[in-house]
């Protein structure tokens, strides 16, 4: 089925291709009055009129070809065969529950837990030489023994 689609594809950029050159090459409407004239298509392979025929006709060729690519595309796209059995792999994935003893969800606490309190920062001009350090606040004295 894969080989299949590859082929599609490339039969359609190929008939792409070949639309796109064969409109470049067509003479627009307004060439059938030169050549009415005797200048370029009348000398040409297929003649004055010939080749505007030929290149018309293998365009509607080219375009058919292209459409039908297309519609096949589009089936293909649409209904493709799901991979395999197990499927992709976040279809059938499972998070495993985690396991909670039982009452465990009852108990909520009351208090939050206080932190440890930091140490100071140390201070910003501790490291620069020529600056005093402020001096550490002294301890408070123990209050006396009654």
């Amino acid at each position: 089925m894969n080989v299949l689609f590859n082929l599609i594809v490339v039969v359609q950029v190929v008939s792409a291709l070949a639309i796109i050159g064969l409109v470049l090459v067509q003479h627009g409407k307004g060439a059938d009055m030169g050549a009415a004239f005797g200048s370029g298509a009348s000398g040409s392979l297929f003649g004055a009129s010939g080749s505007s025929n030929f290149l018309s006709k293998s365009t509607a060729v080219a375009a058919a070809v292209f459409f039908a690519s297309t519609l096949g595309l589009a089936y293909f796209g649409t209904n493709r065969p799901h991979a395999s059995v197990g499927g992709g792999v976040m279809e059938h994935a499972t998070v495993p529950a985690a396991k909670v003893p039982a009452g465990a969800g009852d108990a909520v606490p009351t208090t939050a837990p206080v932190p440890a309190p930091a140490a100071p920062a140390p201070s910003a001009t501790q490291d620069v030489p020529g600056v005093a350090t402020p001096a550490a606040p002294a301890a408070p004295a123990p209050a006396p023994a009654k």
